[in-house]
C-alpha cells in the first residue's frame, strides 16, 4: 500500500486483538468522510441523498416509509425531509386516506438532484473497484454482505 494519506487513522497497539474489525471501521469512516465531502459539493448532508434515492424508486411515500426504507430513526428523517423541503428539494401533504400521515414527494429541484447523486456513486464505486482486485471483487461483496447481515442481526435495535 502507498504512503497513508493524511486524515487515515493510525493503528493503535490493541488494533491487533482485532485487525479486521478496526481495518473494517476505519474503511467506513474514510467511506463515510469522502461521501460527505461529494455530498456537500452538490448541497446535501449524509443521509438526505437516501431519501432522495427511496423517492427516485417510488415517489409519494409517506414518512413512515422513508424512515424504514433507509434505517435511519424517526427524529432524522424527520428533521432530513424537514431541511429538505426548506431547500426546495421535497414537498410535504397530508395523505388524502389518514390525514395524520404525510406524504412526501420530490419537488422538481429534488428530482434534478438524481444526476448527481448518480455521479457521487460513480466517484465512490469506482474508487473502490480500482482498490480491489479484479479477482476479488466477487468474494469481497459476498463477505461485506454476510458481515452487513452479521452486524445488523446483532444490534440491540
Amino acid at each position: 500500500m502507498a504512503d497513508a494519506p493524511e486524515g487515515m487513522i493510525r493503528r493503535p497497539a490493541l488494533v491487533a486483538t482485532a485487525p479486521v474489525s478496526f481495518g473494517l471501521f476505519a474503511l467506513a469512516r474514510a467511506l463515510h468522510g469522502y461521501g460527505a465531502e461529494l455530498l456537500s459539493d452538490i448541497g446535501l448532508h449524509p443521509g438526505q441523498e437516501l431519501i432522495l434515492m427511496q423517492l427516485f424508486d417510488r415517489n409519494g411515500q409517506t414518512q413512515a416509509e422513508l424512515q424504514q426504507a433507509v434505517g435511519l430513526d424517526h427524529s432524522t428523517v424527520s428533521r432530513s425531509i424537514r431541511r429538505m423541503v426548506d431547500a426546495g428539494l421535497l414537498t410535504r401533504e397530508p395523505s388524502a386516506s389518514d390525514r395524520r400521515a404525510m406524504i412526501v414527494s420530490l419537488s422538481e429541484n429534488g428530482e434534478a438532484m438524481r444526476k448527481p447523486i448518480t455521479a457521487v456513486w460513480t466517484t465512490l464505486e469506482r474508487l473502490a473497484v480500482e482498490a480491489i482486485q479484479k479477482t476479488g471483487q466477487e468474494g469481497f461483496m459476498t463477505t461485506a454482505a454476510e458481515l452487513e447481515h452479521a452486524y445488523t442481526a446483532a444490534r440491540r435495535t
